[in-house]
């Protein structure tokens, strides 16, 4: 298969595809850098099995929901420049996500690949809520949230994070319920 007829989406400026383990690499390579990591250094890939592991679980994902993660180039081009989109959260709402390499950080991108994940998982479900939950220091990611329409529903612990002063924001795109907001919490 060639670059060109696995497109899956585009928009203005990126081409967003479904990841193949043989996207490995280039996404190692971006998940590899503490760069991309300042808000969760533990979240670092350190060997590629586990970047590996990440993409089967994207390929599952598009499987079951028919949505899901994309690797994101920038147009026209065959460099992987971040990934993102839409991932089930327990089955009661969507999650919405990403990660850039720090390259190309502060372009819009993340904007951008938001807004289209955001109408795909709306127009998909429009029932199920999208989320985006984040460490509270990530200021940048806030911004994305809120250009996108999404506001802060929710601010506590994160669970799970090995710093115990982490809080977590939770942002969605309608109030939640108590099981869509535990789904988020997770």
């Amino acid at each position: 298969m060639t670059a060109a007829e696995d497109i899956v989406e585009t928009t203005e400026r990126l081409d967003l595809r479904r990841a193949t383990l043989e996207d490995v690499p280039e996404l190692f390579a971006i998940l590899s850098d503490s760069r991309v990591w300042t808000h969760l250094p533990s979240g670092r890939h350190t060997a590629p099995e586990r970047t590996a592991q990440s993409v089967e679980t994207w390929i599952a994902g598009w499987r079951k929901d028919g949505i899901g993660t994309w690797v994101v180039r920038e147009r026209d081009t065959e460099e992987v420049v971040g990934y993102g989109g839409i991932s089930d959260l327990g089955g009661v709402a969507w999650n919405l996500g990403y990660r850039f390499a720090p390259d190309v950080q502060g372009h819009g991108y993340a904007t951008e690949l938001s807004r289209h994940a955001l109408d795909r998982a709306q127009h998909l479900s429009p029932e199920r809520a999208v989320i985006a939950y984040l460490l509270e220091h990530n200021i940048a990611s806030a911004a994305v949230a809120r250009k996108v329409g999404l506001h802060l529903v929710d601010r506590g612990p994160d669970a799970g994070n090995p710093d115990p002063d982490a809080v977590r924001l939770v942002y969605a795109d309608r109030e939640l319920s108590a099981e869509e907001l535990a789904a988020a919490h997770r």
